[in-house]
């Protein structure tokens, strides 16, 4: 039988406040490389993480102002500039008329830049990876210790026994030793 690669340990809550503290108590205790798992969006989670703000959204917004611009640019060229129709009296550049347009284009290049910098970001979706409980998805929150691919200075170096005490005294009600091939 072959040995499984160890993933890591894995701690349960039972609310957001719990994962937050615990999130808050494994980043002070410098673990290089942690998850947490919430069936909804915690307030306050990226910042018990440490993780830094996302330029995605000014990638979204600079592309949807290009794309508002580009569209604008476009139909007063051809309104205005390369064929002007005197359309029931209206100005040559009315710009009301122009809104629809406009409105399309923004959307299309927002979300055509938001997906290709999140293609860059962060790469392909791991699709390897599977999930450590089903129930994570409902009702329960996790918090996973990782087993760092690389050791860098200053940070903890990992130790199963180690972790498993440390999430269980920071409050966790169950804790699991994960490896890659046994996930769920």
């Amino acid at each position: 039988m072959a040995e499984q690669k160890l993933a890591g340990v894995v701690g349960f809550f039972n609310d957001p406040d719990a994962l937050l503290d615990a999130t808050r108590k494994v980043k002070e205790a410098h673990y290089q490389s942690f998850d947490a798992f919430t069936p909804y969006p915690v307030h306050g989670l990226d910042d018990a993480m440490g993780l830094k703000r996302s330029p995605i959204p000014y990638v979204t917004f600079f592309a949807g102002m290009t794309g508002c611009l580009f569209a604008f640019g476009l139909q007063y060229w051809t309104s205005v500039i390369d064929w002007p129709l005197n359309v029931s009296g209206k100005p040559f550049n009315s710009w009301p008329a122009f809104v629809p347009v406009m409105f399309e284009l923004t959307i299309l290049f927002a979300g055509l830049a938001t997906f290709g910098a999140l293609m860059v970001a962060c790469g392909f979706p791991n699709t390897k990876k599977k999930i450590v409980d089903p129930s994570i998805t409902c009702d329960r929150f996790a918090l996973m210790v990782d087993v760092a691919k690389k050791e860098k200075p200053g940070y903890k170096k990992f130790n199963t026994s180690e972790v498993e005490a440390f999430l269980k005294s920071v409050g966790a009600t169950d804790v699991r030793v994960v490896y890659e091939e046994g996930w769920f």
